[in-house]
């Protein structure tokens, strides 16, 4: 009997020995605070669904974009269960995708293109319990929704870095003896004339001529967001113009293509293209959307409210430039654009300052832009002050809508 008992005492004691180095072994190690430690992943998110309604698919620059932050931001929040609807057209299909959206559970759902708003809004009305985000578009602050939003960013102050680059790549191209200084003429392929184009290719005009002051610029419209065919055209038209530079604001890859066939340094929009045109591609900018989309989902997450009108900027990291093609940039172009960011986010320099451009001969100092859109878009919001023209800070869409000299528009009819 006491050897049973000892033999019993002794296993007691084995387990409980194992017991507590079972609790040891769980413990997190301890480190060395100077050591790189990986951040852990994301919990999942319980309860949330997203939808994501995109005018294209991931052929086109401007919907991968898109594409891509979404995916990121729901990695980054560790939601699982989102949906990316794709091809919906600025049309009824859009109401049609959202209420599906809606219906199938989502309790956000955002959309990507302009022409997506009258269609969201009327989503937003009839699901009074889910929030609308409207990426690039005017209505929210107007429209009185408490579920319906708009955002954008100042992709503006991207755009003049990128044509800083294209500045100092026509300078180059001058000392080299290609061509002379009054022949410094920027090509660039748009798809309408909305603002938001026209304060897109004015911005990199200025960022262009802000290093090489000879720069002029012309443009051309295609009527189409996404059109190989017709901004591949656009482009060669540009060239066959003389152009010795192609920048563009439309989604696909023909403007690049025409220029590394011609053998034209080109800047490229919402991503890069260098791996598809080596020895032509400077740069490009881009609004990286994974910054709003986060915000405003953990806004629904955490019950709090999402801005009506919602804009990134370079402090958000809501708008950012590829990585450099060192091979075809100047020499120099890193530091041209660091220090004007540096100068931008300081606020010592304004891409639209008045004193950099004129309008019919003229200098500004006084515009009434169409902030509060109306059927006829009537101007109603004085924006230059301070010497230039405040681009979406009274709303997040752009408003800029200046025809300023030294660009010519080959087209208006879109």
């Amino acid at each position: 009997m006491k050897k049973f008992l000892a033999l019993l005492l002794s296993l007691v004691m084995v387990l409980s020995l194992a017991a507590c180095g079972s609790e040891k072994a769980s413990e997190p190690a301890k480190t060395d605070d100077s050591a790189k430690t990986e951040e852990p992943a994301a919990e999942p998110a319980a309860d949330i669904k997203v939808g994501f309604i995109c005018l294209h698919d991931e052929n086109s620059t401007y919907d991968l974009n898109f594409i891509n932050g979404a995916k990121t931001a729901c990695e980054n929040l560790g939601i699982t269960d989102y949906v990316i609807k794709t091809n919906v057209p600025e049309g009824q299909e859009c109401y049609d995708t959202a209420a599906e959206l809606a219906d199938d559970g989502c309790d956000i759902i955002f959309a990507d293109s302009f022409g997506h708003e009258d269609y969201m809004i009327q989503a937003a009305k009839e699901f009074p319990n889910v929030q609308f985000c409207h990426s690039t578009g005017t209505k929210a602050h107007t429209e009185g929704l408490s579920n319906y939003h708009n955002a954008f960013a100042s992709i503006y102050e991207g755009r003049y870095l990128a044509g800083i680059a294209a500045g100092m790549k026509l300078n180059e191209m001058i000392a080299a003896g290609d061509f002379t200084a009054d022949q410094a003429k920027i090509g660039y392929v748009g798809a309408y004339t909305y603002a938001e184009v026209v304060s897109g290719y004015t911005s990199f005009f200025l960022g262009a001529r802000s290093v090489c002051p000879t720069a002029t610029m012309e443009v051309t419209f295609t009527g189409s967001w996404y059109d190989e065919t017709a901004e591949k055209e656009g482009a060669q038209k540009l060239i066959n113009n003389g152009c010795k530079l192609i920048s563009q604001h439309a989604d696909s890859m023909g403007a690049p293509t025409a220029c590394e066939l011609a053998g034209i340094p080109d800047v490229s929009y919402n991503g890069s293209t260098e791996s598809a045109c080596p020895n032509t591609y400077i740069i490009s900018s881009r609004i990286d959307w994974a910054p709003y989309y986060e915000y405003a989902i953990s806004a629904v997450m955490n019950g709090e409210t999402i801005d009506t009108d919602w804009t990134g900027t370079l402090a958000t990291g809501s708008v950012v430039l590829t990585d450099l093609n060192e091979n075809v940039a100047a020499e120099g172009t890193a530091d041209a654009i660091k220090e004007a960011t540096s100068q931008l986010e300081a606020g010592t320099l304004h891409v639209f300052d008045t004193s950099t451009f004129t309008v019919g001969g003229a200098a500004l100092d006084s515009y009434q832009a169409d902030v509060d859109t109306d059927a006829n878009y009537t101007p109603d919001t004085e924006v230059i002050s301070d010497g230039y023209f405040h681009e979406s800070e009274y709303r997040s869409a752009p408003y800029f809508d200046l025809r300023i000299d030294g660009i010519t528009l080959l087209d208006e009819a879109y």
